[in-house]
C-alpha cells in the first residue's frame, strides 16, 4: 500500500474509530472484577513454574515457562558475535533485509540508521529469542503527520513479519521500524549500518525477580481471556476499548522495566517475555481482528 492510499483509508475509517473511542462500556464491570488471585509466590525452585490460577484458553501457560532461559549468560551469543562484533557475513544480510524492506514503498525512504538491539545483543538471550532488527528512518520526510507515519509503518512491518520466516543462525528475524531520535531503552544496541556499538551491554550480576513476573503475566492473561467474554457476549465496542486498555497497559508495563534499573532483567520485561512466548500477544491480536470483522460483516 502506498503512503497515499494509507491515508485515504484511514479517512474512510475515522468515522468508525471515533465511535469507539466515544463509546463505552457501562456492562464493563459485569464481565471485569478485578485479576484472579494468582495464588502464593513463586520460588526459585522448582525451574519450571506452570501458571495454574489464571483459566484457560489465555490463562494458563499451556506448556511449562524454564526460568533458566531467562537467566543472563556469560557471553554473547558464539554464533552472532565474534570478538564483540557483529559477524561480518550477518551485518551484510541484515543490511540487505533492510534495503529491500524499505524498497517495497512507493515512496522514497531514506535509512538514518539500521540498528540490532534485543537479548541477543545483550547476555539475556535464549534459544527462544528473536533477532530484532530496528529500522530508524525521519517520520517528518513522510509527513508531519507523524503518528499517522507510524501506524503506516507499523502496519508494513507486521505485514512483512507475517509473511517471512528469515532465520540468521536458527534466530527469526523481527522487524521493527522507529523514528530518528527515539529513545530505545536497552542494554545492547548496534548499529548493523556503522557496524559499531552505540550502547555496549554489560554483563548483568542481579537477581530476577520471577515470582513478581509470574504475578505480572497471570494478571494480564486473566484480563484477557475476560476479554474474551466480552466478545462472545457480542458487546464489541466494549472488547475494543478493553483491548486498548490492555495494550497500553503492556506497553507502559514493558517501558517501566526498561527504564528501570534492571532494565531487560525487570519483572515487568521478563512478564512480557513471558506472555509473548505463550502467545497471549498474539490471542489478543487475534481477538482484535475478530471484532473487526464481525463488526464490518453484514447478515
Amino acid at each position: 500500500m502506498s503512503w497515499k492510499d494509507y491515508v485515504a483509508s484511514l479517512n474512510e475509517v475515522e468515522a468508525y474509530q471515533k465511535k469507539v473511542r466515544q463509546g463505552y462500556v457501562k456492562d464493563r464491570d459485569t464481565y471485569y472484577q478485578g485479576p484472579q488471585d494468582p495464588g502464593p509466590p513463586f520460588t526459585k525452585k522448582p525451574k519450571r513454574t506452570r501458571s495454574k490460577s489464571a483459566p484457560q484458553p489465555f490463562g494458563a501457560i499451556g506448556e511449562e515457562v524454564e526460568e533458566e532461559s531467562f537467566e543472563p549468560r556469560e557471553t554473547l551469543q558464539p554464533e552472532i558475535w565474534e570478538n564483540h562484533q557483529l559477524r561480518y557475513d550477518i551485518r551484510e544480510e541484515l543490511n540487505n533485509i533492510a534495503e529491500k524492506f524499505v524498497a517495497n514503498f512507493k515512496m522514497p525512504v531514506e535509512l538514518e540508521d539500521v540498528r540490532f538491539t534485543g537479548s541477543l545483543a545483550n547476555y539475556n538471550w535464549s534459544l527462544y529469542s528473536d533477532l530484532d532488527l530496528h529500522i530508524v528512518v525521519d517520520f517528518a520526510t513522510v509527513s508531519e503527520n507523524e503518528a499517522w507515519v507510524k501506524s503506516f509503518f507499523d502496519e508494513a512491518r507486521m505485514d512483512w513479519n507475517n509473511t517471512n520466516d528469515i532465520k540468521i543462525e536458527g534466530f527469526e528475524v523481527e522487524i521493527y521500524v522507529e523514528n530518528v531520535g527515539d529513545t530505545h531503552h536497552s542494554g545492547g544496541v548496534y548499529s548493523v549500518l556503522r557496524d559499531e556499538w552505540i550502547e555496549e551491554p554489560e554483563p548483568y550480576e542481579g537477581e530476577i525477580d520471577f515470582g513478581t513476573a509470574r504475578k505480572k503475566s497471570d494478571d494480564l492473561s486473566t484480563q484477557i481471556n475476560l476479554i474474551r467474554h466480552i466478545v462472545d457476549g457480542g458487546n464489541f465496542e466494549a472488547a475494543l476499548k478493553s483491548i486498548d486498555r490492555i495494550k497500553k497497559k503492556i506497553r507502559h508495563m514493558r517501558r517501566a522495566g526498561l527504564e528501570g534499573p534492571a532494565r531487560e532483567y525487570s519483572s515487568e520485561n521478563i512478564a512480557f517475555k513471558i506472555l509473548r512466548r505463550d502467545n497471549v500477544l498474539g490471542k489478543l491480536n487475534n481477538l482484535q481482528q475478530r471484532v473487526y470483522d464481525s463488526e464490518a460483516s453484514l447478515e
